[in-house]
């Protein structure tokens, strides 16, 4: 399965960067786009592992739950 690279804007706009086959290249460009980032810009570079482009998106556009920590 391939890693899909995507801009991340609020709220969950997805853009669609790169393919990569390798987690290393993935890793790369991600590292790569996200120091290139103005601090002041909204959106952030994600990086996602799906069978094809429309599974990576209903992936990344799903709400995530609030983590709880240190709830018993």
């Amino acid at each position: 399965m391939p890693y899909f690279i995507y801009h991340v804007k609020n709220p969950r706009q997805l853009e669609h960067i790169d393919t990569k086959t390798k987690y290393q290249d993935a890793k790369a460009l991600v590292r790569e786009r996200r120091s290139e980032l103005d601090p002041e810009e909204r959106f952030s570079v994600r990086m996602i592992f799906a069978n094809n482009q429309q599974e990576a998106e209903k992936i990344l556009s799903a709400p995530r739950d609030e983590r709880v920590i240190g709830e018993d």
